[in-house]
């Protein structure tokens, strides 16, 4: 079993900056990619940021040039700082990670979601 937690969501001011943070535990061997998806209100889950093992990054066109994510493959952890934080990025967000079990087989796992609220 594998568990994905996340922390640092909370309310800012549109302009403003939060950093998320997500740690993997559990029966783990490695992990192949891990990142951030978003659900707003009324609107479907979407890719927010990947980053796999080896560094490679991938983002949403709406985020480029404000959110940044970083891994620490040794902690199993990911971040997702945000800067310039814009109402329409308020969501539950999602941490995300590919992981190859204890088990060896490959699973898709999912953290709670931590609120983000943009504000005006």
């Amino acid at each position: 079993q594998v568990q994905l937690v996340e922390s640092g969501g909370g309310l800012v001011q549109a302009g403003g900056s939060l950093r998320l943070s997500c740690a993997a535990s559990g029966s783990i061997s490695s992990i192949i990619t891990m990142g951030w998806y978003r659900q707003a209100p009324g609107k479907q889950r979407e890719l927010v940021a990947t980053i796999t093992s080896g560094g490679t990054t991938n983002y949403a066109d709406s985020v480029k040039g404000r959110f940044t994510s970083s891994r620490d493959n040794a902690k199993n952890t990911v971040d997702l700082q945000m800067n310039s934080l814009k109402p329409e990025d308020t969501a539950v967000y999602y941490c995300n990670a590919g992981v190859w079990t204890a088990m060896l087989a490959y699973q898709n796992y999912w953290g709670q979601g931590t609120q983000v609220t943009v504000s005006s």
